[in-house]
């Protein structure tokens, strides 16, 4: 909804925000034998910080469990049959992150997001191929602020453009593949080179938002119509790449919401069980 300016901030914000975070929470984790966000603070900062963190980490991922629940759940109503409701996913999605937090990785995540992996790319290079193959036309950088009227850019873009560009809550993952890489070697491209190819997907679907609609006033009649990004995700997908091609693209698009809600539980179970000193000895290689 900002317009064409949104590809400055997601690409500087990708390469000096959001990466340079990612690395450095991640490579703390990494020399902290793989200790949760709060858990380094309070190493570095005393006793207080720690806990003022380990309670906002807490809330946090469980609104960030929350929120990556009710999206692929709304989501996935719009390629599976009526009885499949929002309700039914609702439920799945929930029973499977229960069971993917409480089990050993190689489990249930080390076999499954593979495919999400795959769906991901297929996605993100099909949107992307198809926007010009279609004679789409990318608006040209426009520093305009075309949020509703009054609104500053600074710092509100900052907090709704955060995928993509830095989010703060990737550092309450970073124990997780702290935990899974196995060597140092691997910090640069596991956390920095994620969070650019996160960077990457993001100016595609900015692309995709402020083109397919033929620029942001047609992007905030979809928004308004469909009620939400969901549907205009979904249109998107179904108009340029067709009904087998919205399928594999959903799933990638879902995994996303997916993949975070996962960790982000999986996070706030680290820190509960370091907040009441519970025995994690059987989920340090997890």
């Amino acid at each position: 909804m900002w317009g064409p300016v949104v590809f400055l901030w997601i690409t500087f914000g990708t390469v000096f925000a959001g990466g340079v975070h990612d690395f450095c929470s991640g490579l703390l984790s990494e020399r902290n034998d793989g200790g949760s966000i709060s858990e380094i603070v309070g190493k570095y900062l005393g006793d207080i910080m720690k806990s003022i963190m380990r309670g906002f980490s807490v809330v946090l991922l469980i609104l960030v469990g929350v929120a990556f629940t009710t999206g692929p759940a709304g989501l996935l109503t719009k390629i599976t049959p009526d009885w499949m409701n929002f309700n039914f996913w609702l439920v799945v999605l929930l029973a499977y992150y229960f069971i993917a937090t409480f089990v050993p990785i190689d489990q249930v995540i080390g076999r499954i997001y593979p495919v999400f992996g795959f769906c991901l790319i297929f996605m993100a290079v099909g949107v992307g191929t198809m926007l010009f193959v279609n004679g789409y036309h990318i608006p040209e950088i426009a520093l305009t602020n075309l949020h509703p009227a009054h609104t500053p850019i600074w710092p509100i873009m900052f907090i709704t453009v955060a995928c993509g560009a830095i989010s703060g809550f990737h550092a309450t993952q970073s124990p997780l593949m702290a935990r899974c890489i196995k060597t140092e070697r691997d910090a640069h491209k596991v956390f920095y080179g994620a969070m650019v190819c996160e960077g990457i997907i993001a100016l595609i679907w900015a692309a995709a938002g402020t083109c397919f609609y033929g620029g942001s006033t047609g992007l905030q009649t979809a928004m308004a119509t469909y009620k939400g990004a969901g549907g205009v995700v979904y249109d998107i997908c179904k108009g340029l790449m067709g009904p087998v091609g919205t399928v594999i693209a959903m799933i990638g698009v879902i995994a996303c919401p997916v993949t975070s809600a996962d960790t982000a539980f999986r996070s706030a179970r680290y820190t509960i069980c370091d907040w009441f000193k519970i025995d994690q000895s059987t989920v340090q290689n997890v």
